[in-house]
């Protein structure tokens, strides 16, 4: 079964049973600026799990696009990848435990309509309770009958509690505060040899082993949690479930890694000389790791483009670079087979039915950027010397002993800022005899690490940072501002990104030059003169054919389902169904919230108008 079948059949088997296939949202989500990026399949659907409604309804399902680059250097194992498909299905105060693990199972087993998988070789595990919510006994009585009416003998159900550094593997939680709830997971025997059973003790050292390998998570959002505390349970239950796709096509397929399965296999072929069997087993798995790591890369690389992310030195921006330059230093190290802009084709041809890509634009990028990172290169060994502050001819070396050192923080400088990566810096280190301070690197490494992941570990609260007066105030302010530059600029002014907090708002947008003092001035007098006028902020659930009608401001490229929630700022009597709608001064798609007036507004003011890259400027505000 390919992996094109895979999903196709998760969204059939779903819709048959009622639930609305809504189309994946962009990897670079709006209004956040918690993450760089949709890190899961729920990101995109927060507000609507936090109780908004959905217009697509109660019932949901979709194979969401997803990239993390928080463990970035373990790509080359069997299982870690930058971008996946997370496939999931949600029920927004409809279905709970019952019907969606039963679901699951049937997903997974049926020959017919699903994966066929063994039910023999399934594991699963649930939470064990804590001081604040008690054991799930439901979800295993549940999984329990599923066994038996499948004869399924043996130990593999699993109560699972807080390891040694407090962290529940069995529980979802949105940050400090919201909804949250125990969940249970279905891991799946790679083996084949592990079809009787296990106690838990042997359960968990073949999970260290990865003999078995997780292959869905059901959520059950049934707690409310404030500053911490659970303080109660939710007035609707919601589930949230995700199944990452390269992991189910890779136990589909009878593989024991993701880079031999047809999503990224293909890629691989190309860059691998045909006869390693020749070679030194190091050299063997040098060049694996190599080729795993361009084909995970590029693929990552090709979908941001896709997205509208372009290269560039800040946010995702500056992912996207770093992914393309270590993946041009990779292929240097498999002797440079074939151009890196050569695996878009690959990609485009595996992708092509799900998610159509413009090639030659993607393309395009690609090849400008590998031409920047050769200069790069340069600019980074002037910058190494630079660091080194020595010339190498007094280098004293005393018993053997080199007496000088790079620090730590030096070399992750080099790493980080300017993308040189550690492999050199410690090549050309030894070649001059010189130390880098390797402890010292991985240590600066942790920290930018552990606050990558604490920001990937952000939830959304409605699309925003938080939900906080002052954050709505400035999530308004965003549509007014928009609108205006559109009205100085001219109508081709479209978003590119955003990022709003309770200090300020940031918007990116498409303009072929700065804007000048004279056009920042009469857009904050725009604004302000809309707040003045105190203009109703209305919410309209609509199809997506009549928003687009209506010219609703919409992010280019994105799909949408076929009901969409629109935002206006205009006249009182302002509605879909009255004339007066097409009067309003704004109108955009967006999921909120916002406030009801714009007279709830203080004073607009730009603070700072800025290029961030080619053909896009940034503009920072605030209101007084």
């Amino acid at each position: 079964m390919t992996s094109s079948e895979i999903r196709s059949r998760f969204l059939a088997f779903f819709k048959e049973r009622g639930h609305t296939i809504i189309p994946s949202a962009s990897l670079v989500p709006q209004n956040d600026p918690s993450v760089l990026f949709n890190t899961a399949g729920m990101q995109p659907l927060v507000p609507y799990l936090l109780g908004q409604p959905h217009p697509g309804g109660a019932r949901l399902a979709n194979s969401q696009k997803c990239v993390r680059t928080v463990d970035i250097d373990e790509i080359g194992d069997n299982t870690h990848a930058t971008f996946f498909e997370m496939l999931g299905n949600w029920s927004l105060g409809d279905y709970f435990k019952e019907d969606a693990i039963k679901w699951s199972y049937e997903f997974l087993t049926s020959k017919d309509k699903g994966l066929g998988l063994d039910p023999a070789r399934l594991y699963i595990t649930v939470f064990g309770g804590n001081a604040d919510a008690p054991k799930d006994e439901e979800s295993p009585a549940i999984w329990g009958a599923i066994f038996d009416k499948a004869d399924v003998k043996g130990e593999r159900i699993y109560f699972m509690t807080a390891d040694a550094k407090g962290k529940e593997p069995n529980w979802w939680s949105a940050g400090d505060s919201g909804p949250c709830g125990p969940d249970t997971e279905m891991f799946y025997d790679v083996t084949g040899k592990l079809t009787n059973g296990m106690t838990k003790e042997e359960y968990m050292a073949a999970d260290l082993r990865q003999d078995v390998v997780e292959i869905w998570n059901d959520v059950f959002m049934e707690y409310l949690k404030k500053d911490g505390k659970i303080v109660g349970k939710l007035p609707k239950q919601n589930v949230d479930t995700g199944s990452g796709l390269e992991r189910v096509t890779m136990v589909v397929q009878g593989k024991d890694n993701i880079y031999e399965t047809d999503l990224l296999g293909p890629m691989l072929k190309i860059l691998l000389p045909e006869d390693t069997a020749n070679l030194d087993n190091f050299i063997q798995q040098t060049l694996k790791k190599s080729a795993r790591i361009v084909a995970d890369h590029m693929r990552t690389a090709i979908f941001l483009i896709a997205d509208g992310v372009i290269p560039s030195k800040s946010d995702q921006g500056y992912v996207l670079r770093r992914l393309i330059r270590r993946a041009v230093r990779h292929c240097e190290l498999l002797g440079n087979r074939i151009p890196i802009v050569d695996l878009v084709e690959s990609v485009e041809q595996t992708y092509k039915d799900a998610y159509p890509l413009n090639k030659e634009h993607i393309e395009q990028v690609i090849f400008e950027e590998e031409e920047k990172f050769r200069a790069t290169l340069k600019q980074g060994m002037n910058k190494f010397e630079k660091t080194l502050n020595i010339n190498v001819h007094s280098v004293i070396k005393v018993a053997g002993v080199v007496a000088a050192k790079i620090s730590g923080k030096e070399v992750f400088d080099l790493y980080q800022t300017d993308g040189f990566p550690i492999e050199m810096t410690r090549e050309i280190a030894e070649e001059r005899g010189i130390l880098i301070d390797e402890i010292g690197f991985e240590e600066e490494l942790k920290k930018h690490r552990d606050l990558s992941r604490s920001g990937s570990e952000q939830k959304f609260k409605g699309g925003l940072a938080d939900t906080s007066e002052k954050t709505v105030r400035l999530h308004t302010a965003h549509h007014l501002l928009l609108r205006a530059l559109q009205i100085v600029l001219g109508p081709e002014v479209h978003q590119r990104g955003s990022n709003i907090t309770q200090e300020r708002l940031r918007i990116d947008f498409a303009a072929p030059r700065k804007v000048t003092d004279e056009e920042k001035k009469e857009v904050e007098r725009i604004v302000n003169e809309k707040i003045s006028e105190k203009l109703p902020v209305i919410r309209s659930e609509m199809s997506l054919e009549e928003a687009e009608k209506l010219g609703a401001e919409h992010e280019f490229g994105q799909k949408y389902p076929d009901r969409v929630s629109v935002y206006s700022v205009g006249p009182k009597d302002a509605t879909p169904e009255n004339p007066q709608f097409d009067k309003r001064f704004s109108i955009e798609f967006c999921g909120g919230p916002h406030v009801k007036n714009t007279g709830e507004l203080s004073k607009f003011r730009i603070l700072k108008e800025e290029a961030v890259a080619q053909g896009v400027r940034r503009i920072k505000a605030v209101l007084e």
